[in-house]
């Protein structure tokens, strides 16, 4: 692996603005530092017999080098972010540990009187490719692992260096960082990290957040924008990247992360304290969560729990479903975790937007075989499931939540075969909590319809507002043609929703919020005077929601919703709500 420079083409001098994907919160102004990397150029070359030997031994050589830098890596992110974080190079370490791999490797390289170099590069391209072609993001990010243990091999190998300091203060800018380049170069006075590729599963993103660095990833061409030196401003809480920034610019950014981090210290005391309003009011602040390695950050922020635990993050990149002991050893360790706070374990949402494992060809997968439809068709999975989460409810804090519910009969079969799961443990003498809580998520407009109906079946109901308002206004959000019709404080939606609530109370079931709209402080007001009782937001937003709960009367919510009700347009409800915050809360950030 070697580093070079790029010419930029970005026009010196003018300022550009550049939007990515908000991967770690705060704001870094500075000279850039382009790292690039290219892959090592690798040519096919015949050896003599002879010198089987001496290439097997080449690459024992790269291999311990590429071992002895892994652990390194390791020990130092050991240090710097605990145990928990370092599982990205644990699973690289595996994989330069695989006996079988290299017996391959080693294999050909005598077989076919080939280069190592080649070999390597051609035997563990299969898995490379394998993995990159899978569709969901998560599988291309693991793909990106088995590429820097191919490259790190490659480059022991050739014997070339890999640059990993740099001189002062800088943003870090390149196509793509690995796990190892974003825990090693933050050896460095880095002040941010700028990606053209990546989401916010990635390990940039992951280990950012870890290590306190803001970024911005799925950039796509920003490492060909810039050169070295050039004046960056890069937003983690926004996405935005200010190329060339003016004065007047740097000076509007400056004032921006002042006000956030003032805004911050004053949150910093809140987050130990009840989700409560003025009068007295109590409502449940809760994460939605889908990696382990989110729920130190959930914990501190002070989450009174896991609203929405997304199950299927244990299938990306499977072939076949995980089995109920690995679920088991998952779902344990939430509980343990967040314990005594409650955990809500979603079962699989598959298909749509969705992973699939076993692909299906439809003309409209949202309109299709998804969520709890999928699970019912499975029966057998979804009794392994059910039996994995009821296994680690021991301590009595998960409950379990069944996705894309539709209909009254798929809820009664979903508890059907729960029930049976419950029967089969007791005959095993496997303990279990006999009262574990079940809700459904309401996201269908059926399902909203007949919330009543289904309240007298679980214990609890959360509204799922992603797809709810994409099914309620028909409109696919993530068609740019009709996007702005997506409105959630359009006056069906906010009708709709106080249905819901009304509904599920009358039947003494608690009712909560896990779609983007519960992290919306515009919507914070408005949602608490509807009645909601539980908040399930992304683990950044927690401290402002609180704030907004902890700064008003539950009557004087109640009051502003009742005039928000009698609205007829979306901006009329924006506006009202818009000045109310500024009134109110003028530091925090309103989209």
């Amino acid at each position: 692996m070697t580093e070079s420079k790029v010419k930029a083409e970005q026009p010196k001098g003018q300022e550009t603005v550049l939007k990515g994907i908000p991967a770690s919160p705060g704001i870094a102004i500075g000279p850039a530092f382009l790292f690039m990397k290219h892959a090592p150029i690798i040519e096919e070359r015949s050896i003599l017999p002879e010198e089987k030997e001496r290439e097997t031994v080449r690459l024992e050589q790269a291999i311990v080098r590429s071992h002895k830098e892994l652990r390194k890596i390791l020990e130092f992110a050991r240090q710097k972010l605990g145990d928990d974080k370092v599982k990205i190079f644990e699973a690289q370490l595996m994989f330069l540990e695989d006996a079988v791999l290299f017996d391959a490797i080693y294999g050909r390289i005598r077989s076919e009187l080939k280069n190592a170099e080649f070999v390597v590069h051609d035997e563990i391209g299969k898995y490379h490719r394998i993995m990159l072609a899978a569709k969901d993001e998560y599988t291309h990010e693991r793909a990106h692992d088995v590429e820097d243990v191919r490259n790190r091999l490659l480059r022991n190998l050739l014997e070339q260096r890999a640059i990993s300091r740099l001189e002062g203060s800088a943003i870090v800018v390149s196509q793509n960082l690995t796990a190892g380049d974003t825990v090693i170069l933050s050896r460095n006075e880095v002040l941010g990290y700028a990606t053209d590729i990546g989401g916010i599963t990635s390990h940039t993103a992951l280990l950012s957040r870890a290590l306190k660095i803001p970024a911005i990833v799925g950039l796509k061409t920003i490492s060909h924008m810039v050169q070295d030196d050039v004046q960056m401003v890069l937003d983690g809480y926004s996405g935005t990247i200010v190329l060339n920034p003016t004065e007047e610019t740097i000076k509007k950014y400056e004032a921006k992360r002042e006000r956030y981090r003032e805004f911050e210290a004053r949150l910093a005391p809140l987050r130990d304290l009840p989700a409560e309003t003025l009068d007295h009011r109590h409502v449940e602040l809760s994460a939605n969560a889908e990696f382990e390695q989110e729920l130190d950050f959930i914990k501190i922020q002070g989450a009174d729990g896991i609203g929405l635990y997304r199950s299927e993050y244990l299938i990306v990149g499977r072939e076949v479903f995980p089995t109920e002991d690995e679920q088991y050893a998952q779902y344990k360790l939430l509980a343990e975790a967040m314990y005594p706070k409650r955990v809500i374990i979603r079962t699989f949402d598959i298909g749509g937007d969705k992973l699939m494992v076993e692909p299906t060809k439809e003309n409209n997968p949202f309109l299709g075989w998804r969520g709890i439809r999928v699970m019912l068709d499975r029966p057998n999975v979804f009794m392994e499931q059910l039996r994995a989460i009821l296994r680690a409810s021991t301590r009595k804090n998960i409950a379990v939540m069944f996705p894309m519910v539709s209909n009254l009969k798929e809820v009664r079969q979903a508890k059907k075969i729960l029930d049976e799961a419950k029967h089969q443990l007791r005959k095993e003498g496997i303990p279990y909590d006999s009262r574990m809580k079940i809700g459904v998520m309401v996201e269908v407009p059926s399902a909203a319809v007949v919330a009543e109906d289904l309240a007298e079946e679980v214990d609890f109901l959360s509204i799922g507002t992603n797809d709810l308002i994409q099914y309620l206004l028909a409109v696919d959000r993530g068609n740019d043609v009709v996007s702005s019709l997506y409105q959630e404080f359009n006056p069906a939606v906010v009708r709709f929703l106080r249905r819901i609530i009304e509904r599920g109370k009358r039947k003494g079931v608690w009712v909560g919020m896990c779609g983007e709209m519960a992290g919306d402080p515009l919507a914070t007001i408005l949602l608490l005077g509807l009645g909601l009782d539980e908040f399930s937001v992304v683990p950044k937003m927690l401290p402002e929601i609180k704030k907004i709960i902890r700064s008003v009367k539950y009557s004087e919510a109640q009051r502003i919703t009742k005039r928000v009700l009698k609205m007829k347009t979306e901006d009329e409800i924006k506006e009202f709500l818009r000045t109310i915050m500024k009134k109110k809360f003028p530091d925090i950030p309103i989209n």
